[in-house]
């Protein structure tokens, strides 16, 4: 290989680490131009250029780089200048000077030189234009420089946006998970979830509407990230506003279903349990389409909450029952999403609910948090996967006995 064409490639391999750097898509943009200008002048003719934004229409020149730092910031250029318009469509545009297509007033103003060269990066969101001298014999590299450059911005750019929406989406999920999950009555409550990835779509709740009764809530939206994000959000204020009006349990899952089903969000899909709980041991409980919750009386004997519709968000008008039943004294309920009974060992085999069944009873007579850490212990033990494939999301309340296994006055 020519020394001359090693010593390009060099310089691109240092240009793409400039824009690894970049903080902000303006900085990447302006620290990638400036080392352009820098250290490509003798290999490419590159000698500087300016920085546009787009903003109603147009292109409006925010600073000059290399040797047009007197560039006229805030000139506004159409969109529909056709150099643009060639750049926005392909990527990338050089033009000779002279071209009829060119501006020549304009180009004048700007001081271009012998080559208009631009690309358009962030989705056309900004635009680097060169003033470029003669490029040489071979303007190939010029066009392939300027591509590898515009397609690492673009990566760079999008690697942000990715990070900048995930946290977008934790942030959403930390504000509605409970930090603190109440006491009320004689039950116990613990709760644990393990997102597959940086945010789930698994979601818990647990909603106290008097010093009677209180709900619990567990659901999970199809997917991760920000649409799963947004959806449980969207069921969490509906649920929070339905039943804190005094709507019937059916009649809130039936509004909250028809709210997902219009939703825009990719992720339309929602199953959901949610139990209304008297301290008295009493519930009345809904079942949307989730894994059926456990309800393990102190003898070990297991019931299965099923009554309730299908999952919530593909049919508009489907139609919800309740079901009901008693918590006696050491009585405890585990609220599960399929993350838990669908984790797979190395040899591809799958949790089950017969495992989890087991684990609860051997361990029915401890308090909710040490049920809750058997849970999830098993589970890794089980599936050596860390982190989950899917989200993993645990609910477990327990009706308190008296002292020496009476129950409470």
């Amino acid at each position: 290989m020519p020394r001359s064409t090693l010593s390009l490639f060099h310089r691109i391999e240092h240009a793409l680490e400039t824009i690894a750097l970049g903080s902000t898509p303006l900085e990447t943009i302006r620290d990638t131009a400036e080392f352009i200008a820098a250290n490509f002048a003798d290999d490419l003719g590159i000698r500087g250029g300016r920085v546009y934004a787009h903003t109603d229409g147009s292109y409006e020149l925010v600073e000059g780089f290399g040797e047009a730092n007197d560039a006229p910031i805030g000139l506004r250029v159409w969109r529909t200048y056709a150099p643009f318009e060639e750049m926005l469509d392909t990527g990338l545009v050089v033009m000779n000077r002279g071209d009829a297509r060119l501006d020549q007033n304009l180009e004048k103003e700007l001081g271009t030189r012998e080559y208009f060269a631009a690309i358009a990066v962030a989705d056309g969101q900004y635009v680097l234009s060169f003033d470029v001298d003669e490029p040489g014999e071979d303007s190939g590299e010029l066009h392939g420089t300027l591509n590898i450059v515009r397609l690492a911005i673009n990566q760079k750019l999008r690697e942000e946006r990715m990070v900048s929406l995930m946290e977008d989406a934790r942030q959403i999920q930390n504000s509605i998970l409970p930090r603190h999950l109440p006491r009320p009555g004689d039950f116990e409550i613990a709760a644990r979830s393990v997102a597959a990835e940086i945010v789930g779509g698994d979601f818990y709740d647990v909603i106290v509407l008097d010093d009677q009764v209180f709900d619990l809530v567990i659901a999970d939206a199809a997917g991760h990230g920000l649409p799963a994000a947004l959806q449980v959000r969207d069921v969490f204020t509906g649920l929070r506003m339905g039943l804190s009006r005094e709507f019937k349990l059916s009649r809130t899952i039936e509004r909250l279903n028809r709210i997902i089903h219009r939703s825009r969000l990719a992720t339309k899909f929602v199953s959901l349990v949610v139990l209304e709980i008297e301290i008295a041991g009493t519930v009345i409980y809904c079942n949307a389409g989730h894994p059926r919750p456990i309800l393990m009386h102190a003898d070990g004997s297991v019931d299965r909450l099923h009554m309730g519709g299908p999952i919530l968000g593909p049919i508009p008008d489907a139609a919800y029952s309740i079901g009901i039943q008693c918590l006696a004294p050491g009585d405890l309920l585990v609220l599960f999403t399929d993350g838990v009974t669908e984790a797979r060992s190395g040899g591809g085999d799958e949790y089950g609910t017969e495992r989890l069944v087991h684990i609860v009873r051997t361990v029915r007579h401890r308090d909710p948090a040490a049920i809750v850490d058997r849970i999830f212990t098993d589970i890794a033990e089980f599936s050596q996967r860390t982190p989950p494939e899917d989200d993993q999301t645990v609910v477990v309340a327990k009706r308190r006995l008296g002292p020496l296994g009476e129950a409470p006055a």
